[in-house]
């Protein structure tokens, strides 16, 4: 069966089985303890405590998910950053025995054969699972038979997503030699120190790998060589005129770095050397290294990403929406990162004369030459040379502590004081971020740092390019039209999840508190909402206050944003 084939058959399996299938969320979770999206019951988390599910107590799902736990591993025969998670959920409903079950079923429908599966062998806080192994056993299973293993705490107890939640024993399912399918009994609610309490209600967590199944099913050695690679590799071949089979990590590296960039990017997610931004960076510059060492030809990642684009066309049309973004995206980060790279490579042959690349070097090769930090120690690695890691800390923390005393003013939010002129300032970038949003077509834009003095407003947002004289003169006439409307201004506390529910916009980078102040510019004859965003600063009562709003300047203001600067008549 084809990857396409084995989703459906998963998602169709469990609908026939009384189970809603919902689509897969974001790459990017709400959960601020979290940077991505890494498991298919992320998404369902709250639905394990006392939050009633909207869906019904079973449902199925097909996740993305992306984890960068395994960046380095990347290149091996299994490891990934970017993959697909098949889950099945129970939140108060089935258990132990009705889940079991439907695994069973459903791998006797698509003809894979299980070789073994594991059980809880419990510890002093959690009793042995006999229940699965009784359940187990009913399938012909057993310990004397060698088909039937229990196993320790680190093997089979799956702890919670993010720093606090559901958690509980699992039974794992092996096939074709690998494990392919984990099946979380969410018992316990494990609290920040590690300590566990009882579930009010009993829920099943189930987790199968497509890219795995897809190995078992497909009948391969390894992911690499199943459909949901080989038509990368195949391109990787093409454009570079070497064999896949003498040079197996480099192209999966590639492979792997050029898919995961695509999700990433489809998602809004843009370069930077901040949290998400700097991930995408990191990969990216990975494969752009290796592409260089394989001698590929300029522009190979859009090459990638095109048939990344086409092999999850129909499982996720989003991506092939975006695909021109995403080649700009691509490009460009391989356009800067070329512009540097030989010379940084030079730089790294001349100072590993030692034994270790000292903090010093590491930092200079990251500032100016645009080396992630994990770049250059795979390149020490790879020459047999430490790193001092803790060196880099500190040279990147006294950088940027340089960097704040010397930005202009110091200013506390963006803003030089809360004068009358620089409130009205401010109020007017929320109009400005909304008039962006709308002209450009794009709701994924986000504020990105602002400046703002009695005199004039700098507003930098997430955008790949530069924007139209067209292009400016519609935001600009948008602004001026919802000033000359005369919109209420009005503000109201809230908790911050609630916020996020209601489509708040947020500051990219914010740490937020658990309740915060939202502001809303809206008419009040119809309701219409035009911005709404999380804010804390001080803003007008109504948009007529603020006069006439003009585009002074639009540029550049690093890799993925653009900055405006605006002035008030």
């Amino acid at each position: 069966m084809n990857s396409k084939e084995l989703r459906e058959s998963f998602l169709n399996f469990f609908k026939e089985n009384g189970h809603t299938v919902v689509p897969s969320s974001s790459l990017l979770p709400t959960d601020p303890s979290v940077l991505f999206t890494t498991a298919g019951m992320q998404q369902f988390k709250e639905y394990y405590l006392d939050k009633e599910s909207p869906c019904g107590d079973k449902v199925s799902s097909c996740q993305k998910c992306f984890r960068t736990s395994d960046i380095e591993e990347v290149g091996d025969e299994r490891h990934l950053t970017f993959f697909e998670m098949l889950g099945n959920f129970s939140f108060g409903g089935y258990f132990k025995k009705e889940s079991i079950g439907f695994a069973k079923k459903f791998l006797d429908s698509i003809g894979t054969k299980i070789d073994y599966v594991t059980v809880f062998q419990g510890d002093k806080e959690v009793p042995r699972d006999r229940d699965s192994a009784e359940i187990w056993q009913e399938f012909g299973f057993s310990e004397k038979k060698g088909n039937l293993r229990f196993c320790p705490k680190q093997e089979n107890f799956w702890g919670p997503t993010g720093e606090e939640g559901p958690c509980g024993p699992t039974t794992e399912i092996y096939a074709g030699g690998i494990e392919i399918w984990n099946i979380v009994f969410n018992e316990f609610f494990q609290n920040k120190e590690k300590k566990l309490s009882p579930l009010k209600k009993k829920g099943v967590d189930t987790g199968m790998g497509l890219e795995r199944l897809a190995v078992v099913t497909q009948g391969k050695k390894d992911v690499f060589e199943t459909d949901l690679f080989r038509p990368i590799i195949n391109e990787i071949e093409k454009q570079s005129g070497l064999e896949y089979q003498k040079n197996k990590r480099l192209f999966r590296i590639l492979a792997d770095h050029a898919k995961a960039s695509v999700f990433l990017a489809a998602e809004g997610v843009l370069p930077s050397n901040a949290e998400r931004g700097y991930v995408l960076r990191r990969i990216l510059r990975r494969a752009i290294r290796f592409g260089r060492t394989l001698n590929l030809p300029r522009n190979f990642l859009v090459f990638l990403a095109g048939q990344a684009i086409k092999i999850y066309a129909d499982a996720y049309p989003e991506i092939s929406l975006k695909q021109g973004l995403i080649s700009e995206i691509m490009q460009k980060e391989e356009e800067r990162f070329n512009q540097t790279l030989g010379k940084g490579l030079k730089e790294f042959e001349k100072i590993k004369s030692g034994a270790v690349i000292s903090g010093k070097d590491a930092f200079n090769l990251y500032q100016t030459y645009g080396f992630p930090i994990e770049i250059t120690e795979e390149l020490a690695k790879e020459k047999g040379l430490g790193l001092d890691g803790e060196g880099f800390e500190r040279e990147l923390k006294s950088h940027q502590e340089l960097s704040r005393t010397a930005s202009a003013g110091m200013f506390k939010s963006g803003l030089a004081d809360h004068s009358e002129q620089v409130v009205k300032y401010h109020t007017a970038t929320h109009l400005l971020l909304a008039a962006l949003k709308k002209v450009l077509g794009d709701s994924d834009i986000s504020q990105k740092g602002s400046n703002i003095t009695g005199e004039r407003a700098r507003f930098d947002f997430s955008f790949p390019r530069k924007l139209s004289k067209e292009e400016l003169e519609k935001v600009e006439k948008l602004v001026n039209q919802k000033i000359q409307e005369n919109l209420a201004v009005k503000c109201r506390e809230m908790p911050l999840k609630e916020a996020e529910e209601e489509g708040a916009s947020g500051v990219f980078g914010e740490r937020y508190g658990e309740v915060v102040k939202v502001y809303t510019i809206f008419n009040e004859e119809t309701g219409e909402v035009f911005s709404k965003e999380i804010c804390a600063g001080p803003h007008v009562k109504r948009t007529s206050e603020l006069g006439f709003f003009k585009i002074a300047k639009e540029e550049s203001s690093g890799a993925g944003v653009r900055r405006v600067k605006a002035v008030l008549k």
